[in-house]
């Protein structure tokens, strides 16, 4: 990636690529790495070798244009009454990385897409500036359908979703899984522990043992401008694992 392309992501996000003396403002005690990590590098995908998964999942969801009609018509919680459209996901079907949000907003809604607002273009900026293109991850949310007021999803609810994630991430077989923000991480990892901590450890997802990594959601990024260091220290470990 052409390096002023790489330091427009990183203002995009906030943050100062060099910092020889100064330290953060406020509490933040983390000098910034002086140089970003190299672009993830694409690899050529040997789908023929993954392991057949879809043996452990409902008999009838064998494909991506079966689940997402099972989607588009699901009537399993309180949350299809009100929706506009279910937001499936969108990207690469054999992406590399997995990005698992929360739930749509209105946006999203109105859209049938996840990330499209705001905390869409700063996870936009995220993602370029460790070298990766919207279009080269898979990006999906806890839930398919919003819930009234933007409200976080009930549990009942995301276990009635639960079944179409994983399945996606069975299709996927991503070789990492980027979770966004608190509703995200507690329903993948059955946690209630604050984002502050569970992005301090590793994680494995699934039957796969698929590498998790935490970190905070775009939209309190967009509140919480300061954590913005926190999430770049993440990016990094993410580079790290995808290597």
């Amino acid at each position: 990636m052409d390096d002023r392309y790489r330091q427009a992501c990183l203002s995009a996000m906030g943050i100062v690529r060099y910092v020889r003396r100064g330290r953060l403002p406020g509490d933040m005690t983390t000098e910034l790495a002086e140089t970003s990590p190299e672009p993830v590098q694409e690899s050529p995908r040997q789908h023929e070798s993954k392991p057949a998964a879809a043996a452990n999942v409902e008999p009838a969801v064998d494909s991506w244009q079966q689940l997402k009609s099972r989607v588009k018509n699901c009537t399993a919680c309180e949350l299809h009454v009100a929706r506009t459209q279910t937001v499936f996901g969108v990207g690469d079907e054999h992406a590399e990385l997995m990005v698992i949000g929360e739930a749509p907003g209105a946006e999203e809604d109105r859209q049938g897409e996840p990330f499209v607002g705001a905390a869409g273009q700063l996870l936009n900026a995220m993602l370029l500036a460790v070298g990766l293109r919207r279009e080269q991850v898979y990006i999906a949310n806890i839930v398919k359908c919003r819930p009234p007021g933007n409200r976080n999803p009930s549990k009942t609810e995301a276990a009635a979703c639960r079944r179409y994630l994983d399945r996606q991430i069975e299709l996927i077989q991503p070789r990492v899984i980027l979770s966004v923000g608190a509703v995200s991480a507690h329903n993948l990892l059955l946690s209630d522990e604050s984002v502050g901590r569970l992005r301090l450890r590793p994680h494995q997802y699934g039957k796969y043992n698929i590498p998790l990594l935490v970190t905070y959601h775009p939209a309190y990024l967009l509140r919480s401008p300061a954590e913005k260091a926190k999430v770049w220290q993440d990016l990094q470990k993410l580079v790290q694992l995808m290597r």
